[in-house]
């Protein structure tokens, strides 16, 4: 499969839109089908920022799902590869978490799934990308295993901020 060029330029300005509305508190506007990426660029080490749809969640586990919609050829995939500690944020929590990218048939059944839950986001969102997509069970799993999926699982309390509530405690007691 060839994965598509991501935009660049001008072109890229409907992309980072999103990106704006989470960094000027609005965010939360986008509501819980969202997710603001905030990563290490791989080169220049500066933080970098993506608003990737989610696939699939399960927030009270601290687990969310996103496709790579440009493939490996993503700035933010590569980026993660390479450092997988990275922040985000869906609506208005914001939270510390750990990427990485899933098996491509542990991928092909969550965006499955998510096709069958929104199967007219993923038509739109392939269409926009130039994909061309059988839509049935077996051409998703089949585009599934192809595409990138990622899971961020989130890291509730980092072992710093569990020694501060320890030490407090212990001052308390």
């Amino acid at each position: 499969m060839t994965f598509p060029s991501p935009p660049r330029g001008i072109k890229a300005i409907p992309w980072r839109i999103p990106i704006y509305l989470y960094r000027t508190g609005f965010g939360w506007a986008l509501g819980n089908r969202f997710l603001l990426l905030r990563h290490i660029g791989r080169i220049s080490g500066e933080d970098r920022y993506a608003v990737l749809e989610l696939i699939h969640s399960t927030p009270e586990e601290g687990v969310y799902y996103v496709v790579s919609g440009f493939g490996t050829r993503s700035d933010w995939f590569q980026n993660i590869l390479k450092q997988p500690q990275v922040k985000i944020q869906v609506g208005a929590k914001k939270m510390s978490a750990v990427a990485r990218r899933l098996d491509p048939s542990d991928g092909a059944g969550i965006l499955l799934a998510y096709a069958q839950e929104h199967p007219g986001s993923l038509k739109t969102l392939s269409s926009l990308l130039g994909y061309q997509i059988d839509f049935t069970r077996e051409g998703i799993l089949d585009f599934g295993r192809q595409i990138p999926v990622v899971q961020f699982t989130t890291q509730s309390t980092t072992p710093t901020e569990k020694n501060q509530t320890q030490k407090e405690l212990s001052k308390e007691s």
